[in-house]
């Protein structure tokens, strides 16, 4: 029998041995650590409060516990309980002075929190220093459940209804499928409705846990939410302590309703390795389902692994904080400041409450387009409370100009022969709602739409319908042109639904001679690459290439390749999509159809060749997260603005040396014109090879030559000059002598000579 056992034993460390071997080198310590620890888990930590479930109607209603006095503020009090502070750059706010009281933000609320103010306190383990005033709290960024900072492996519950609605579910706004029951719901959700449920985060160090924010469940079909708490922490997951107040545990009000975040910041800090979260009351046509953000500052320590491996750092000396109009649009005025010989400040129109749309161009001539020098933009905000892709436009405004001056040969030479332009808030109006709350309690939709309700990414006009049912009449009939296809007369009129910050941008791409560019959005981690439009009827995915899909294709990976994450293959997925498969990048109509986007229209409207680049999961970071967001995109957004110099270039003119506008462009085997600029510039984005190029004019000959694109960087020089067509010059000759050729005016005035003679 001793054999038998020893021989057990032997057989299960080594399977322990095989399972450490089989993960990751940095996560083997941790796993060792949880099997030597964690024979508990699924214990409860407080035995003598276990209790028979309770009828919902108890459970929903819990006055005789301990519990925060909770306000809910109405429509027409919420100026009241949230009052105006005119400049405030922290994200999380003060939902109320009063020492004692949780706030639920609303969804709509339109009023500042007061900012939190800090103060210095000595901790003893579990709660803070019992001397700290009662009116001053202190509150730390988050953790990283919704940034993926926190892994699935910090995260852990009592019990869970099925892997979907597992504990690596309960991140704050992570979104579910469209199909319910399947691998990616939209929180975790217990397996039993009873008392004894928790959720729980493992720090991987001890942290100083300042605050909670919650949400319900996110589904189209089903109503799960938490409505009250209670909050433990923990430093070896066996010994607990509750968070408390004069009278007892406290009982942390939770929702009302599945999407808006609830804020509960903590009386005072508890510090622990461990946090649980252990729901009293839920809605009672629901079951115990939560998404959370936790709030923490980690303690000083040197030695933990975790730490060090996770920690960035930028020497970049820039300003790594959110700005508001008036801050982004001074930061943008001192910019220019310092760097007046390349830089100049210009609006585009406004937005719907009349903010004016700033961009910037960069160039070694702002304020004119230099002939063979291409255009590149960069546009970020469409969506106001996608706000990362608004500070990075905003950083790398600072990080070309300080280059710049500091004479790096790489930013020097980018801006001498390329004309940037960045529009960093598309969409102001958005933006000012969202940042009234900030990121974590601005919910997944706050913002987005401008203020008279429209998305601006998906308000364009469809030309792919009209493009597609062109191509599939006769060819006997009037077929739409492969580019610069005009836009419907039905746009133009007053009453369309149409935002004011759509036209204005419609304007500003018909303006600009724009070769390449990148709107910047949040909410995931991929690079998307048109047509975002599906072909097949009734059909919402489906992969949907353009002519030039093996150009978007490099385009998209140059940037997704060069991110430090968006080509991970271990990381995890946002939401519900694993974008490993393509390396970062997805066709747009394969992921979900939209009609009348902002990539489609530039495609066929003009010659510019558009992507939506999708910065992190986390729409609107902490602020703390700027200089790491900035080291994860640093080098994809200077790598894809070099893209614009790939392909071909040329001008193309008459035998007179004068450049021929609106000349087309064509490359055989390549169904997708383009068109010359004003000079007869032009730029042809093209991936490495050979290629047939045809200019063509009206009232000139076509001339066709072979262009070969390189691997090296910087684009092929291929001009042309266009002889005048016969036919031009017959018409020449009629305008010139009275829509009549030569011949037949002299032989009139022979005969009329002849017949004056005779006479």
């Amino acid at each position: 029998m001793r054999q038998k056992s020893d021989f057990l034993v032997c057989i299960l460390g080594v399977l322990l041995v095989q399972g450490s071997l089989a993960r990751p080198p940095d996560e083997q310590d941790y796993y060792h650590q949880e099997i030597v620890s964690r024979d508990h888990y699924y214990s409860y930590p407080d035995p003598e409060e276990v209790q028979p479930p309770l009828e919902p109607e108890e459970v929903i209603d819990v006055p005789q516990e301990p519990m925060m006095e909770v306000i809910y503020e109405s429509q027409d009090t919420r100026e009241d309980i949230y009052p105006v502070q005119k400049k405030d750059t922290t994200k999380l706010k003060k939902m109320n002075g009063k020492e004692g009281k949780s706030q639920k933000p609303t969804k709509n609320s339109s009023k500042k929190a007061e900012k939190n103010k800090k103060t210095s306190e000595k901790f003893a383990f579990g709660r803070g220093d019992e001397k700290t005033t009662q009116d001053v709290r202190e509150s730390c960024p988050p953790l990283g459940l919704e940034t993926l900072k926190v892994t699935d492996f910090q995260l852990h519950a009592s019990t869970v209804k099925r892997y979907g609605l597992g504990a690596h579910r309960g991140r704050l706004n992570i979104q579910a499928g469209v199909n319910e029951n399947d691998l990616y719901d939209g929180a975790w959700c217990a397996g039993r409705s009873d008392l004894q449920q928790w959720l729980e985060v493992d720090a991987r160090r001890l942290t100083k846990f300042t605050g909670l924010i919650t949400q319900g469940r996110n589904s189209l079909w089903l109503s799960d939410w938490v409505t009250s708490y209670r909050v433990m922490v923990s430093n070896d997951s066996h010994s607990w302590v509750f968070a408390k107040n004069e009278t007892g545990d406290l009982l942390f009000s939770g929702n009302s309703e599945k999407e808006i975040p609830v804020l509960n910041e903590f009386l005072e800090p508890l510090v622990g390795r461990y946090i649980r979260i252990n729901p009293r009351s839920w809605y009672e046509e629901g079951s115990i389902c939560m998404r959370m953000e936790i709030l923490g500052c980690p303690l000083p320590d040197p030695n933990n692994y975790y730490h060090r491996r996770n920690e960035i750092t930028t020497s970049d000396d820039l300003d790594f904080r959110h700005h508001n109009y008036k801050e982004m649009r001074q930061l943008m005025k001192v910019v220019n400041e310092m760097c007046p010989n390349i830089t100049r400040v210009y609006n585009i129109g406004r937005s719907h409450k009349g903010l004016k749309l700033y961009a910037m161009e960069m160039s070694d001539n702002p304020g004119e387009h230099e002939v063979g020098e291409p255009e590149f933009r960069y546009m970020a905000g469409a969506h106001g409370n996608e706000a990362l892709g608004r500070e990075l436009l905003l950083l790398l405004m600072q990080f070309l100009c300080e280059e710049y001056l500091s004479g790096n040969k790489r930013i020097i030479h980018l801006i001498t022969n390329t004309r940037l332009h960045f529009l960093p808030s598309v969409n102001p109006d958005g933006y000012e709602k969202a940042a009234e709350l900030g990121s974590e309690l601005g919910g997944w939709s706050l913002g987005r739409w401008t203020a008279d309700g429209i998305d601006i990414n998906n308000n364009f006009p469809d030309l792919n319908s009209l493009l597609w049912e062109s191509e599939d009449r006769p060819r006997s009939i009037r077929r739409v042109p492969n580019h610069y296809i005009p836009i419907p007369d039905w746009f133009q009129y007053e009453n369309a639904t149409v935002a004011i910050e759509t036209r204005a941008l419609i304007t500003w791409m018909e303006k600009i001679p724009f070769v390449l560019g990148g709107n910047l959005q949040g909410g995931e981690l991929v690079v998307s690459y048109p047509y975002d439009m599906v072909r097949s009827p009734w059909k919402t995915q489906e992969y949907t290439g353009t002519p030039d899909d093996h150009v978007f294709r490099w385009l998209a990976y140059s940037y997704a390749s060069t991110h430090r994450h968006m080509t991970d293959s271990s990381r995890r997925p946002c939401h519900t999509e694993d974008f490993n498969k393509e390396e970062g990048s997805v066709n747009g109509a394969s992921w979900h159809t939209v009609a009348g986007s902002i990539n489609d229209f530039s495609y066929l409207h003009t010659n510019c060749f558009e992507i939506s680049i999708y910065l992190d999961c986390d729409k609107y970071p902490h602020e703390s997260e700027l200089a790491e967001q900035w080291e994860n995109n640093r080098e994809s957004l200077i790598v894809f603005m070099e893209q614009v110099h790939r392909g071909i270039k040329g001008i193309v003119r008459d035998v007179h040396g004068r450049g021929i506008e609106s000349a087309i462009i064509s490359v055989e085997g390549i169904n997708h014109d383009i068109r010359t600029a004003n000079d007869g510039d032009y730029w042809r984005l093209l991936n490495p090879g050979e290629y047939a190029v045809t200019a063509r004019a009206e009232g000139f000959t076509p001339s066709t030559k072979n262009c070969a694109v390189g691997y090296e960087m910087g684009a092929t020089r291929c001009d042309f000059t266009l002889a005048k067509s016969n036919l031009a010059r017959i018409r020449e000759i009629m305008e010139r002598f009275g829509k009549q050729p030569v011949s037949m005016s002299l032989r009139r005035r022979r005969v009329r000579v002849r017949q004056s003679r005779h006479s």
